[in-house]
């Protein structure tokens, strides 16, 4: 989700439509117009808009460990230059699942999710470090996900 698009403020039926999608996303939009009082073409329409916008995205949520991604670390990267073109650089790898700019100690922290540590290590010695602007990189491993939720700024 891009910054071009947080000051794009919903209103209340589309939020409600979110949070309809957000407990069950393979939700019917005639159930859901009946919760928000549309009909089913107007939130038909209104799912459209927000997920063309990036407002939204309707995806399956899945387990990396059921998968057989076994690695997932939280990498941080110091950087010399234009941050956004390194950014943009390491937002192409298949990997990686979220990168954020930061101010701190990082200029950017994202997280990868990979097969083994054997992936990890290839993907940090072959890819990453080899981007240009790339000064520095610390990997955080993960030993256990204690909490993760999807439904943020409906309720």
């Amino acid at each position: 989700m891009s910054s071009n698009r947080a000051n794009q403020p919903i209103d209340a039926i589309s939020k409600q439509i979110v949070e309809q999608l957000q407990l069950d996303g393979r939700k019917s939009y005639a159930e859901i117009a009946k919760v928000v009082g549309l009909s089913e073409a107007a939130v038909r329409q209104r799912v459209q808009k927000l997920t063309e916008s990036g407002i939204a995205q309707i995806v399956a949520v899945t387990d990396p460990l059921s998968l057989g991604f076994n690695r997932l670390a939280m990498i941080g990267v110091r950087v010399s230059g234009d941050i956004r073109k390194v950014a943009d650089e390491l937002a192409e790898m298949p990997e990686v699942s979220y990168l954020i700019m930061t101010a701190g100690s990082f200029d950017l922290m994202f997280e990868v999710v990979c097969e083994d540590d054997e992936a990890l290590i290839e993907m940090l010695n072959s890819r990453i470090r080899a981007v240009s602007g790339v000064i520095s990189t610390e990997t955080f491993m993960y030993l256990n996900i204690q909490k993760q939720k999807y439904d943020w700024g409906t309720r």
